[in-house]
């Protein structure tokens, strides 16, 4: 396995705040197929009890991956990216993402484990505001295939 086994308990240091953005939630939510005026209306979601916006469950990807390319582009973790396939993903919401967040994710490298010649790698991305108040909670597992 050309993944670095000794990378399983590793935790990289907090991502630069990326500030969640209307626009931005509405294309994500247009490019999922949410149809809900909560990702769309600011007025709805004021009406619903939020401050703006909100975003899809999924758009925590968008930052989540911003935190998992820590990992990626560490040379001393060994994956090659051209190896890799998207196994899993799993959102934990402590409470939605709205337009005007900021939010900050701390990656941490829960496992890495050989399968069949491949290796399967699991991150765990905490997402908090800049503050500490906690946001989702997002899971992944890649698969980085083994040589042919």
């Amino acid at each position: 396995m050309g993944v670095n086994a000794e990378f399983a308990g590793r935790s990289y240091p907090p991502t630069e705040p990326y500030a969640v953005r209307a626009d931005h939630i509405a294309a994500f939510a247009q490019a999922v197929g949410a149809a809900s005026a909560l990702h769309y209306d600011r007025a709805a979601a004021e009406a619903a009890g939020y401050p703006d916006v909100i975003a899809p469950p999924t758009y925590a990807v968008v930052v989540a991956q911003q935190c998992d390319s820590q990992l990626v582009r560490d040379p001393s973790a060994g994956i090659d990216f051209s190896r890799v396939v998207h196994g899993q993903q799993a959102f934990t919401h402590h409470r939605p993402i709205v337009a005007g967040d900021r939010l900050i994710g701390i990656l941490h490298v829960d496992s890495v484990r050989e399968v069949g010649g491949h290796a399967m790698v699991t991150t765990r991305s905490e997402l908090s505001t800049p503050e500490g108040e906690p946001v989702c909670t997002a899971t992944s597992t890649i698969v980085v295939r083994g040589g042919e």
